[in-house]
């Protein structure tokens, strides 16, 4: 078995945590032993002791600024990755890339220390690049590039994205397609017997309306603007519109939410709890993704391992996923309007959203497991270990 140093973000909570952590603790489950490097700042009362100790598998980098997006750590962070590596020995260093100044530093460390350095490129993309976004997107690609190349391994989740990095110069047998993975035993369908805790709660405060919902960032390239402004125009009588997540962008769009008067318009937050967050899938009928650029979502395959019908746009690989009869993809122009066809549609037939949903929890099956994500992570492992 392999000793992994994982370096990722264990906060604030996103989809790179959420690959993090269930991809260490399903590697951990089959006998690796993980240790876990992240930026953190301890607290006064344990700056006496520091992230070195000989038998802590778990590492806090110190940082100046950390939000979900980028990391600037600060200036000994380097010097303290560099002594929690050589103290560690792993027998392979795993990024799922933080966006943080690090980034590039780490292939010349693990060259001198003799490690082998894999990442995981999780930056959100549009290939086709119609719109701001997706360009200011793509020049992340084109900085990290170069970097990239000095990696012994790259994984991304589509064959799209490998496409983009090969474009920009990345051997292609540097490239490895894994795409993301769910645990198919903890997101399940709703349960035919008695509700659980969870679910119960959750009806006391949203009550009997089908719900349609959105859970995930709330910030510019996940555009629920149009999403809100779809609902807006609609008489959706029956529905409610459920808003799960937090963001830059949530209280602007919330103040413009309740300033509006927009009928059927619940904000919940985020939910830190995951059983809670399981429930609210299960009770939803529609789950909604109108983002602009993306890498590949897991909230998406999450929604669809509980048998949500799913709507997507066609950014990074949710198109890839949904394709084929899994969901309905919309493009990611004019979102509002394609969102204004479809909810009436979606609406009016229930027996559709029930198909869709058995669709989509058969194409997570088939190909976006956690399971069959693991295996190919192992496979890949004892590739660069030459075992």
């Amino acid at each position: 078995m392999a000793h992994i140093a994982w370096l990722g973000k264990k906060s604030p909570f996103c989809g790179n945590v959420c690959y993090g952590l269930s991809t260490t603790e399903e590697l951990r489950n089959r006998g690796h032993q993980t240790s876990f490097i992240h930026f953190d700042n301890p607290s006064n009362s344990r700056k006496s002791k520091t992230s070195l100790l000989a038998n802590d598998p778990d590492v806090s980098l110190p940082y100046l600024i950390k939000s979900q997006v980028y990391t600037i750590p600060s200036p000994r962070a380097q010097k303290e990755l560099r002594a929690s590596l050589s103290r560690l020995k792993p027998d392979v260093v795993h990024a799922s890339l933080t966006l943080s100044p690090l980034d590039f530093r780490l292939p010349e460390l693990c060259q001198q220390l003799n490690v082998p350095l894999i990442a995981t490129f999780h930056p959100p993309f549009d290939s086709s690049l119609r719109n701001l976004t997706a360009n200011t997107q793509q020049l992340t690609y084109q900085l990290y590039a170069p970097f990239l190349a000095r990696y012994d391994k790259v994984i991304v989740f589509s064959e799209m994205q490998a496409e983009v990095l090969a474009k920009l110069g990345i051997k292609e047998d540097r490239i490895v397609v894994i795409p993301n993975g769910v645990d198919i035993t903890t997101w399940l369908p709703k349960s035919s017997s008695s509700p659980t805790i969870e679910e119960l709660e959750i009806k006391k405060i949203l009550g009997n309306k089908r719900t349609f919902l959105y859970m995930g960032r709330i910030a510019s390239e996940k555009n629920v603007e149009s999403l809100l402004r779809a609902w807006r125009q609609l008489d959706l009588t029956g529905c409610q519109l459920v808003i799960v997540g937090d963001g830059p962008l949530r209280p602007t769009l919330e103040n413009n939410s309740i300033a509006n008067k927009d009928k059927d318009v619940f904000w919940w937050g985020y939910e830190p709890d995951l059983n809670k967050r399981v429930a609210l899938l299960q009770l939803a009928e529609v789950f909604l993704l109108p983002s602009l650029v993306e890498g590949l979502s897991l909230a998406l395959l999450e929604a669809m391992a509980t048998e949500t019908a799913c709507v997507a746009t066609d950014a990074g690989a949710d198109g890839e996923v949904l394709k084929n009869g899994a969901g309905i993809v919309m493009n990611t122009d004019g979102v509002t309007s394609q969102l204004k066809t479809l909810l009436p549609v979606l609406r009016n037939h229930p027996s559709l959203t029930a198909e869709l949903g058995k669709r989509a929890r058969s194409r997570v099956m088939e190909k976006y497991t956690l399971q069959q994500n693991i295996e190919t992570l192992e496979k890949l492992y004892l590739s660069v270990l030459d075992v």
